[in-house]
Parts: C-alpha cells; structure tokens; sequence
C-alpha cells in the first residue's frame, strides 16, 4: 500500500513556522493544526498548492508577498487619540480593543504604540505589508469524514 498524500479531502495536520525576511519567527506551532484539504478552510491558496503531493514527514517552504498573505499595511486603519480619552483598560501596548462602525461590523485593533499622551490604535493584522516564509511539515494524514467535507473543519486525527 502507498503512502497517503496530500490531496482534496484528506484532513492534513501541519506544525509550521512564520518567518519575516529578516529570518525573524513571528510565529510558530509545534502542536499539530489540522485543516481539511481541498475544502473550505483559512489556508492560503499559495500555501495549500503547495502542499498537494507532499507525504508524512516532508517539509516545505512557502514565500508568500504581502498581496497573497495579509496584505499591505493600510494607513486609514491606523488612529491616534489622547491617551485621557482611552479607557484605562487599554492604556498598554496590545491591547485588543473592539470598534464598530455605524453599519454595526465591528473589527478588532491594538494598540500599536502609546508615545507621551497619545496612544495609537491599528487595525490592520500585525503581519500586513510584510513578506512571509511558511515552513511546514506534514505531521499526518487521513481521510476526512463527510462532516469533515462540509464544514472544512477537522478533528485532532486519533490513532
């Protein structure tokens, strides 16, 4: 019998690294994450391309620009304000605070920087505007379920 492989329907778990350009890990996960391939999930597309094919155990690498990542830093989603017209609850950096426009969406932003009495909130994600290395390896491999299928979502695989 083969080896499985990743491929459409298949629950696919991944430990995976984020790197900036400067080698930087803006993120890590040692503990396996699953997604269904080939399904609805939050992979980027150029990441879930590259995965199709791979076995257990192999490791790739994915570059991703700001375009086909998180996009670039939007300097509309960034406000300044007096520090005295903050709640003090969100009076240090990376605070989450939540902001609803008039429609009634709402988006999260944090704080960014609070420099003498001003404090500085951003709601774009914190890797907008930068180019992203995905180091992945394929920690295992199976076939989703039919609720799998649907909803996208995978269950930790037990063996």
């Amino acid at each position: 019998m083969s080896a499985p492989t990743v491929s459409k329907h298949k629950v696919v778990a991944i430990t995976y690294s984020i790197i900036d350009e400067s080698g930087v890990i803006l993120e890590q996960s040692d503990i396996p994450v699953y997604y269904v391939h080939g399904g609805p999930n939050d992979m980027f597309p150029d990441v879930e391309a590259a995965l199709e094919g791979c076995e257990l155990g192999d490791s790739i690498e994915v570059v991703l620009p700001p375009e086909k990542a998180f996009g670039y830093h939007d300097p509309q989603m960034t406000f300044t304000d007096d520090i005295d017209n903050v709640p003090p609850q969100f009076r240090h950096v990376g605070a989450e605070v939540q902001m609803q426009k008039d429609s009634g969406e709402t988006r999260s932003f944090f704080v960014s920087k609070i420099d003498e009495n001003r404090l500085t909130v951003d709601g774009n994600h914190p890797f907008a505007g930068k180019t992203l290395t995905y180091a992945l390896t394929v920690a295992d491999i199976r076939d989703a379920s039919e609720d799998e299928k649907r909803k996208g979502v995978a269950k930790p695989i037990v063996h």
